[in-house]
């Protein structure tokens, strides 16, 4: 294994490990093997008998999933849509059933911190994380908002898309109506040296 495969299998084996049905659909792919590419890295996993992933470079990869690294933070900050990003090559029966196992894993911090601090404190610690990691969403948020907001409204450094194609019409009109001015001037003039002669 590489430095980041032994990681990475061993955190989704975690995962799986607290989660039999998706190692049963894992399972029915048994010997087939994954390859992750971003890039320069390149990540191989292939599920083993018991439905959990172990490295083998050696072996063809069913499928290959390609992503470019611009897009991993998407990919990162909504795993449900993980397979947008996702560029997909190879079985298309494999293919479905990772999709479907990334949308369906999921973490229990609860489980995890349960062993250290007991059943209770675990359920207090992280209900507290997800409520400090929801009030930093919503603050950033706002804080975007009320930027936004100044920069538009208070100190008119930015312009609404539909103000600015306003005040594009509005100059073309103006542009329009002084052109056609600048000729009835021109008009005039020809006339009134034509009638002084």
């Amino acid at each position: 294994m590489t430095s980041l495969e032994r990681p990475i299998a061993a955190v989704i084996n975690h995962l799986l490990s607290r989660q039999p049905s998706l190692r049963e659909k894992l399972r029915a792919h048994a010997g087939d093997m994954v390859c992750i590419e971003t890039g320069a890295l390149q990540l191989k996993l292939m599920v083993a008998a018991d439905g959990l992933l172990q490295s083998d470079t050696t072996a063809e990869p069913t499928v290959t999933l390609r992503i470019k690294p611009a897009d991993i933070p998407q990919v990162l900050a909504d795993i449900e849509r993980a397979f947008s990003y996702v560029t997909i090559s190879g079985d298309a029966d494999f293919a479905r059933t990772l999709s479907e196992v990334a949308n369906d894993v999921h973490w229990e911090p609860e489980e995890d911190l349960a062993p250290f601090f007991g059943d209770i404190a675990a359920v207090r610690i992280a209900q507290a994380v997800r409520n400090a990691v929801s009030q930093a969403k919503s603050r950033s948020r706002k804080l975007i908002e009320n930027m936004a907001e100044y920069l538009l409204e208070e100190n008119p450094t930015l312009m609404y898309r539909h103000a600015g194609e306003q005040f594009a019409f509005d100059v073309a009109v103006i542009r329009d109506d002084v052109e056609r001015l600048a000729k009835r001037i021109s008009l005039l003039e020809k006339q009134n040296s034509v009638g002084a002669a």
